[in-house]
């Protein structure tokens, strides 16, 4: 008997959201496997708040389906919001509450048990985000690195089964960064999805195991990082060969061979745009070693994460 296959934890199925004058998201449609952290990329207005909003519940869409851990969260929003945690961006504390205070009042709000379970599941969220020596310092006197770390405890606090963050990292130094990603994997390892929003690239390539691209409310490409690279056309590099003997022209073997794009002489070194793939890319540096062109190096240069999401704005503004 063939096993039935694994439902995702995140089911989209041609989601819309209209405004008055435009649309916001066009029939996006996306799976997420249970205990991914995965990112949602975009520039601003790519549609990203608004399809945070509608899977936390908090909004309707024009049409679409929406399945959360197995839950429809159109049909059914009470039920959908035990399993989903939302933590908005820039969302406020308290200036009168201590920090262990406000996660335990919200984990009254939230019927978690007695006065003592809750204390309990309080200091518990603030010991998974390294907030515990915090216990009993005022919220507003947190960095926003630690106010960050604060609300997502309190996002935790009912162990929902996906997380769903926008622009968490937003405004955070890359200490706060590297905390606030090392949370987020302890969290997927024990079995949590985590969809999270930025509009930098480089934060989601550092901290999900994969990632979408949306621009205009339209999913343009998913998958890791590299995948995403190839299916937005930004999987070309630079390499520059910097051979020990002196070279006044490119050989023609090179010029031809499979993936170079173009090839020049520059300062002596040769510059070559490459498009091939990395299998391309190990024969030519063995092709070349086997010819007796002897190098002080070989190296690459991909485009930066925000240059492709900047090509990716570009290119919206123009079509």
């Amino acid at each position: 008997m063939t096993p039935s296959p694994i439902a995702p934890a995140i089911d989209i199925r041609d989601l819309r959201v209209d405004y008055e004058h435009f649309t916001a998201v066009h029939d996006l449609t996306l799976k997420v496997p249970a205990g991914e952290v995965f990112g949602l990329v975009g520039p601003n207005g790519a549609g990203k708040t608004s399809t945070f909003k509608v899977l936390a519940s908090l909004m309707q869409p024009t049409y679409g389906e929406v399945i959360l851990s197995g839950v429809d969260v159109l049909e059914d929003k009470e039920e959908a919001r035990r399993v989903i945690g939302y933590m908005p961006d820039l969302a406020p504390v308290p200036r009168d509450l201590k920090c262990g205070e406000f996660l335990r009042f919200y984990a009254r709000a939230q019927g978690l048990g007695n006065a003592k379970q809750c204390a309990e599941r309080a200091d518990e969220c603030l010991a998974e985000v390294a907030l515990t020596d915090h216990k009993n310092h005022w919220c507003h006197k947190l960095s926003r690195g630690q106010t960050q770390r604060l609300v997502l405890a309190k996002t935790m606090l009912h162990s929902p089964k996906v997380l769903i963050l926008d622009e968490p990292a937003s405004g955070l130094d890359p200490l706060a960064r590297r905390e606030l990603r090392g949370t987020l994997r302890k969290l997927a390892s024990q079995g949590a999805t985590i969809f999270i929003s930025s509009h930098i690239l480089t934060e989601l390539a550092e901290m999900c195991t994969s990632i979408c691209v949306m621009s205009r409310g339209k999913l343009l490409a998913s998958g890791t990082v590299d995948q995403v690279r190839q299916q937005l056309g930004d999987d070309s590099r630079s390499i520059t060969v910097v051979p020990l003997q002196e070279i006044t022209s490119v050989p023609d073997w090179i010029r031809l061979f499979d993936g170079v794009a173009d090839a020049r002489i520059d300062a002596g070194s040769i510059l070559l745009d490459f498009v091939g793939d990395e299998e391309a890319q190990a024969n030519l540096l063995e092709e070349m070693i086997r010819r007796g062109l002897r190098m002080r190096s070989f190296t690459e240069k991909r485009s930066s994460y925000e240059e492709i999401l900047i090509g990716v704005a570009e290119r919206s503004r123009l079509s």
